[in-house]
């Protein structure tokens, strides 16, 4: 018999001997010790129902701390009543372990997920049917050039028309954005229900580099095919102009030296080797364009590269009267190769030299600086007439050039080094203040 049981037993024969004892007092005594013994029968009585409901009471404390997430608690008190209730007990201990258990499981994965979003470099946002925010990692604040969102409407205040496509845009549909700093954004949407709540999934992607490596591809194999085009017919147009001068020079000349046709022709042969020669030479250029080779990274500082740079082109600044100013606001290091962004960056300050070739008191700018304390940008700036607007959508098209001798290809080839680098080339023009150009490389 277990100490439940024998618990049981012993208030009932409490309670029977009090019954009866009262009964014996009521009338073989006095009233009043009958109600006394009532009294306490009562008593017994509420002990008993209370130590008889002790197991519903602890299934009613399990339940609700199972309702609130409240799995702290150890059921153990009545372990001595006896097996039944120890075995009871442990089967309590175990649910509320693997309730805990399972909690800690899923909060562990979803601090998981929630740290590969805000590290991952696609933008993730998600809205309700009143537009307010539920998720925005910070790829989507930079993309959006932004640093809060709680509604997706306030989105009206930087992106005019932005906020009404998002919410019209349909699961399994994407649209193509264009930010005011150029930037081409890829937004695709995904409707999901979240405990009855119908929520809208953005994905948002900065294409613009893929955009550009496109182009970039696209006019590479253009200038491949005209190259070989232009060199299998220039080619054998020189040999055979050279056999010509060989003929006039050893067959025609000795038979009439004085003739002046004779002197037309080798003017007009020597016009056409020379001209062809030039066409050659200019095709050959653009070999450098089509077979840049991969960039050899090293560990270089920015201060060093600009310093470098500036020292090698300060003679010819000074020779063509052009003050410069040299600002490091940073001094970190990159991944790059220092030959190739050399190449870059004399070719952007003579870019600027020759823009302020007709400019009074003509000055260049060169500064580094830190933005958003992960991308570095290194700024030359002059104060030249600026670019037009037709030709600013053009200055980095191969073969685009606006000098009188320029072969148009330094600020393309200037482009894909920093596209190679994984990083940006951008311009901003005012015209008759002059022009700016940005290299944004990643730290």
């Amino acid at each position: 018999m277990n100490r439940f049981t024998l618990n049981v037993l012993l208030r009932v024969a409490g309670i029977t001997a009090t019954i009866m004892l009262g009964a014996w007092a009521w009338m073989q005594v006095t009233p009043v010790l009958g109600l006394l013994f009532a009294v306490v029968l009562g008593i017994e009585v509420f002990y008993l129902v209370h130590y008889i409901t002790r197991v519903n009471r602890k299934l009613t404390l399990f339940l609700e701390s199972i309702r609130y997430g409240d799995f702290s608690i150890r059921f153990s008190a009545d372990n001595k009543l006896g097996a039944s209730f120890t075995a009871l007990n442990q089967q309590f201990n175990e649910v509320m372990e693997a309730f805990r258990q399972t909690r800690a499981e899923k909060e562990a994965n979803l601090k998981y997920i929630d740290t590969i979003i805000q590290h991952i470099s696609i933008g993730v946002l998600s809205f309700d049917t009143a537009g307010k925010i539920e998720l925005i990692n910070p790829a989507a604040f930079r993309f959006l050039g932004i640093y809060r969102l709680r509604n997706i409407m306030e989105l009206k205040g930087t992106h005019e028309d932005l906020a009404e496509q998002l919410m019209k845009l349909a699961s399994g549909k994407k649209i193509l954005y264009q930010t005011q700093n150029g930037q081409q954004l890829s937004i695709h949407a995904t409707a999901i229900t979240l405990q009855g709540r119908a929520i809208k999934l953005l994905s948002v992607q900065n294409i613009h580099a893929e955009l550009q490596a496109k182009e970039l591809e696209s006019w590479q194999n253009l200038a491949r095919i005209l190259r070989h085009e232009i060199m299998n017919s220039i080619t054998p147009i020189v040999s055979l102009i050279g056999t010509m001068q060989e003929i006039v020079d050893m067959d025609i000349t000795p038979v009439t030296p004085a003739n002046e046709a004779v002197a037309d022709l080798q003017e007009a042969l020597s016009t056409i080797e020379n001209r062809s020669k030039g066409i050659m030479n200019f095709v050959n250029a653009y070999r450098d364009y089509t077979t840049l080779p991969a960039p050899q990274f090293t560990i270089i500082s920015v201060k060093t590269l600009v310093n470098d740079v500036y020292q090698l082109l300060l003679p010819a600044l000074k020779k063509a009267g052009i003050g410069t100013t040299l600002s490091m606001q940073t001094d970190v290091q990159v991944h790059a190769d220092i030959s190739q962004m050399q190449m870059v960056l004399i070719n952007l300050v003579k870019n600027a030299m020759d823009a302020l070739e007709h400019t009074d008191n003509p000055s260049i700018a060169i500064s580094t600086s830190l933005q958003g304390g992960q991308q570095v940008v290194i700024s030359v700036a002059d104060n030249g007439p600026g670019i037009d607007e037709e030709a600013l959508d053009k200055i980095f098209i191969p073969f685009f050039t606006t000098k009188r001798t320029g072969s148009g290809i330094g600020l393309s080839l200037s482009q894909q080094i920093i596209q190679l680098h994984g990083g940006q080339l951008k311009v901003s023009t005012e015209p008759g203040k002059g022009t700016t150009f940005l290299v944004l490389l990643g730290t």
